[in-house]
């Protein structure tokens, strides 16, 4: 299979699989998407719509956000979602969006932490703050992430939901800082709660192998001060998000989400620099630690990904040699400090 350009791109990210259609058939309630307007985002919603739809069943899809991207309140139109233009830490605002049983959580900020912190830390508690006020009686489904975790050894297999916390850095922190607020509000108010820590969704135009890829097709050193990895296909990871909604629960229901398998960046590079046809280069020392997150629990309840590391690769080497639309984002996934 080839993804040759944008549309092919959000179709495949946002197809529904028989597991998600099925999950919907069982599932009640309108879905509001706070935070619509990020990378994730748009195709989320795509798939709770044409899930929904093929399901059969009649609800709202709604995605807030400021829409800095213009094109982007059409773009959802046409696809049936409802886009609401809000700024989501005017209390004004917030209080008129519309009620709705499924809220996802999707509003963060991560880039440009370092010497705006105190910026990161109003997007990644306050705003948890006032969202878990307002609508403390429906179903939340926030996305964290993996970096709450410490650096683990490599032969531990990862971080597991019974890892205790150690958050690198001050991101890493205020993220933690997030899961907490929805936590608190969970045993204050018995709201029902999903945290998903996430890492790394793998999209064409971004995430850890675009910027392996990016690297090695520039013919660039590749950094290996994080050694190991952990992926997973931002479409898989969007399935799993709509289908934990019913998991919610009081306390919150902890969810690792990635990929099964532990990826060595020497060999991701490898992989790429095989299909561009050079040598890839590298810098930085291999540590025996890295930050990894243990997914079995995921996986044990709604199956593995459908798409593999191979096919991404694939997929993001044709995608780059064709000269396809990037990101320009960064993951800053080799930063061992925690700061981005």
């Amino acid at each position: 299979m080839t993804i040759g350009n944008l549309d092919q791109l959000e179709e495949r990210m946002s197809r529904p699989t028989e597991a998600d259609i099925a999950a919907m058939r069982a599932m009640d309630g309108d879905f509001l998407i706070l935070g619509v307007g990020g990378k994730m985002g748009p195709t989320l919603a795509q798939l709770i719509r044409r899930s929904a739809d093929l399901a059969g069943k009649k609800i709202r899809v709604m995605g807030v956000s400021r829409f800095s991207d213009k094109a982007m309140p059409e773009a959802l139109r046409a696809q049936g979602v409802e886009p609401i233009s809000c700024d989501l830490l005017e209390r004004k605002e917030l209080e008129e969006l519309p009620e709705a049983e499924n809220i996802i959580f999707m509003a963060a900020r991560k880039f440009g932490t370092t010497g705006s912190e105190h910026l990161s830390w109003g997007i990644n508690t306050q705003l948890p703050a006032l969202v878990a006020d307002r609508y403390r009686k429906s179903r939340i489904v926030c996305f964290s992430s993996g970096n709450v975790y410490p650096l683990v050894p490599a032969v531990q297999g990862g971080a597991s939901e019974r890892t205790p916390v150690g958050p690198q850095g001050e991101y890493a922190q205020s993220v933690l800082g997030r899961e907490r607020i929805f936590e608190h509000a969970s045993h204050r108010w018995g709201t029902r709660v999903t945290l998903l820590r996430l890492n790394y969704a793998i999209d064409l135009r971004y995430g850890v192998l675009v910027d392996i890829a990016r690297t090695v097709f520039q013919k660039r050193p590749v950094d290996l001060r994080m050694p190991l990895v952990n992926i997973i296909w931002q479409g898989d990871a969007n399935s799993v998000c709509m289908r934990s909604v019913p998991h919610c629960s009081a306390p919150p229901f902890l969810l690792n989400l990635t990929g099964p398998e532990t990826l060595s960046t020497r060999w991701i590079a490898e992989q790429f620099a095989e299909r561009f046809g050079h040598e890839a280069s590298f810098t930085g020392e291999e540590s025996q630690s890295a930050l990894l997150n243990n997914a079995a629990k995921c996986h044990r309840i709604f199956g593995y990904p459908t798409v593999t590391p191979t096919e991404m690769i694939d997929w993001i080497a044709e995608w780059i040699a064709a000269g396809g639309e990037l990101s320009n984002k960064p993951t800053h996934f080799q930063a061992r400090d925690g700061k981005f």
